[in-house]
C-alpha cells in the first residue's frame, strides 16, 4: 500500500501545528520543513479547514493552529478523508474492467486487509505521535520568540 502525497502532507501537517501549539505556523514554514510545495500543501490545509482539524486566520500574520486537542483527532478518520477517494485496487473502482471481479477471491481478501489497516489507525491519535517524542520537536519546534503570535488586543506583535 501506498500513501497518497495527500495523505502523507496532512498528517504532517497536523504534527507540525501539534507540536507548535504554543503559536499560529504558517504555511510557509510547514513547507520548507517538509520541502514541500506550498500550492500542494495549500490543498491539504484547505480540507484539513474544511473538516474543522485546523483553523485558518487569513492575513499578514495569519497561518493555522489546531482546531482540536492532539488527544481528539483520530490518525484513521484523517486518512480516510484523503484516501477515500483512491481505490486500493482496480477491481473497488467505478471504472473497474477487470474480467476476474465476479470470479475473483483475492478482492475479498484485500477489503479485509485495507480494512484491518484502518482499524490499526483508528486506536492512534495525533497525541500519540507527537507527546513526549523529543526527536520529533527537535526537528519542528520553533520557539514563540522566533515567529508570529495571534495579536492581542492593545499588544504589538513580535518581529520576525
Amino acid at each position: 500500500m501506498r500513501l497518497t502525497t495527500r495523505t502523507n502532507l496532512a498528517i504532517r501537517t497536523l504534527m507540525f501545528c501539534a507540536v507548535n501549539a504554543h503559536i499560529v505556523v504558517r504555511k510557509s514554514d510547514i513547507a520548507a520543513a517538509y520541502n514541500a510545495s506550498e500550492n500542494h500543501l495549500g490543498q491539504v490545509i484547505r480540507i484539513l479547514g474544511q473538516h474543522d482539524l485546523i483553523a485558518t486566520i487569513r492575513g499578514r500574520h495569519g497561518g493555522l493552529q489546531l482546531m482540536r486537542a492532539p488527544a481528539d483527532i483520530n490518525i484513521g478518520s484523517v486518512f480516510r478523508l484523503f484516501e477515500a477517494d483512491v481505490p486500493f485496487a482496480e477491481c473497488f473502482s467505478p471504472a473497474n474492467t477487470c474480467p476476474l471481479v465476479q470470479a475473483c477471491r483475492l478482492r475479498n481478501a484485500i477489503r479485509d486487509a485495507v480494512e484491518a489497516f484502518y482499524a490499526s489507525l483508528d486506536k492512534v491519535r495525533l497525541s500519540d505521535l507527537v507527546e513526549c517524542n523529543d526527536r520529533l520537536t527537535a526537528l519542528l519546534h520553533f520557539p514563540a520568540a522566533q515567529v508570529c503570535t495571534l495579536p492581542r488586543r492593545n499588544s504589538r506583535l513580535p518581529s520576525r
